[in-house]
């Protein structure tokens, strides 16, 4: 390992070690909660569904009272919302997806395969017991736990969530984010460009980000290149969020003043980390409060958030699951030149005669932002490795990263 450069894996170990978790809580309506993340678990108050009933449109019947060939006269009509009377023997009964099984019926049969007559039902095809019968409590059942906390708030877990009578839902609060920018040579966008001006791509990177990772953006603003002012800045950023993430001014040179601020008036516990792109990250605090210092280039942003930065938010956040799985795949380039630095390469899957491979985009430098907009996630090369078309490379789809 190149010398004062931290392992990735060690880097984030010591991220995750001084993430403070957030305490706040916060009850929403329930129309309002996607995105957010569980405070309190969720224990199943009574079974899902609460009585058997039909998974199609058919017949409810007794298997013991059907012979074939023989017709069953029809006794009941049980619509979606009634509470059905104990089916009478020898007969069957109508009912609808969603109904409740009558007492005494042990199978349904879909209309499709049964004909209607004068004399009653006749069945074409095998009678046998517990045929589309959705049974009580097959979802959940009762005191059973529904939802964990730390679970994030998809629309599948808002629809089992109702399922269980919840309208109103108990979530953390939204972790406060202030985003700094460093550089005098940059430009909002709409503005026209001066010599060696550059229009500012992090910020809106970042507010992305920031946004798909359900966090509030409290500060966002430009820093010039002056050692006081980014101090004032970084400390009155510190009196409004939970974490401050900056981009660019963490790299060794005389205009890079975040570090040296750390350095000087808070905290610096991690500068440099063995990953590529992003060498230059910092990660420290200032008046209690936790900075993120990201690269400068816009590619090394992306990857070192998805990387370091998600993690730490996940576990500010209390997510049960801090770290994305991944997926092996074979690649469809080479690495014919090692590197000391584990190499996060902007790549895409790529399907052709039932096999998926992962292919990497032509120019991995660590300005290249149009890299990540051609990838659909990022394939590691592990660090003193070279890669030959068919090796395994672990894949991470940005939706993982983000999720």
């Amino acid at each position: 390992m190149a010398a004062n450069l931290t392992p990735v894996e060690e880097a984030i170990a010591h991220l995750l070690n001084k993430a403070p978790v957030i305490e706040g809580t916060q009850v929403l309506p329930l129309t309002e909660s996607l995105g957010r993340i569980l405070a309190q678990g969720y224990q199943v108050p009574a079974d899902v569904p609460p009585a058997d009933n039909s998974a199609v449109d058919g017949y409810a019947l007794r298997v013991e009272d059907y012979t074939a060939g023989q017709p069953l006269t029809i006794s009941d009509r049980i619509p979606a919302g009634s509470a059905p009377s104990p089916l009478k023997p020898g007969t069957a009964a109508r009912i609808f997806t969603g109904s409740e099984v009558p007492a005494g019926a042990d199978t349904v049969i879909m209309q499709e395969r049964v004909e209607v007559t004068d004399n009653g039902i006749v069945i074409s095809a095998e009678v046998k017991p517990d045929q589309n019968i959705r049974r009580r409590g097959q979802d959940l059942a009762e005191g059973s736990l529904a939802l964990a906390k730390g679970t994030k708030i998809r629309a599948q877990e808002m629809g089992l969530l109702a399922s269980i009578g919840v309208a109103e839902v108990t979530v953390m609060k939204k972790l406060r984010v202030a985003i700094l920018s460093t550089g005098d040579e940059l430009v909002d966008p709409g503005m026209p460009l001066g010599p060696g001006q550059i229009y500012n791509t992090n910020r809106f990177t970042l507010l992305g980000l920031l946004a798909e990772a359900g966090c509030d953006v409290v500060l966002c603003e430009t820093l010039r290149d002056e050692r006081d002012l980014t101090r004032e800045t970084l400390e009155r950023a510190a009196s409004k969020a939970d974490l401050i993430i900056t981009s660019g001014g963490v790299s060794v040179g005389e205009e890079d003043h975040v570090r040296a601020v750390l350095e000087e008036a808070g905290e610096l516990s991690l500068w440099r980390m063995a990953i590529k792109p992003g060498k230059p990250l910092a990660f420290g605090s200032i008046s209690g409060t936790p900075v993120l210092g990201l690269p400068g280039n816009p590619a090394a942003v992306l990857v070192t958030f998805l990387i370091v930065g998600m993690p730490y938010i996940r576990t500010c956040q209390g997510r049960l699951q801090v770290y994305p799985v991944g997926q092996p795949l074979p690649s469809m380039f080479e690495v014919t030149s090692p590197s000391v630095r584990k190499e996060f390469v902007r790549a895409r899957t790529e399907t052709a005669d039932d096999n998926t491979r992962v292919n990497a985009f032509s120019n991995q430098s660590s300005g290249v932002l149009s890299s990540a907009c051609w990838a659909s996630g990022l394939a590691v090369v592990p660090e003193h490795t070279t890669v030959a078309e068919g090796d395994t490379l672990t894949f991470y789809p940005f939706t993982e990263l983000l999720s």
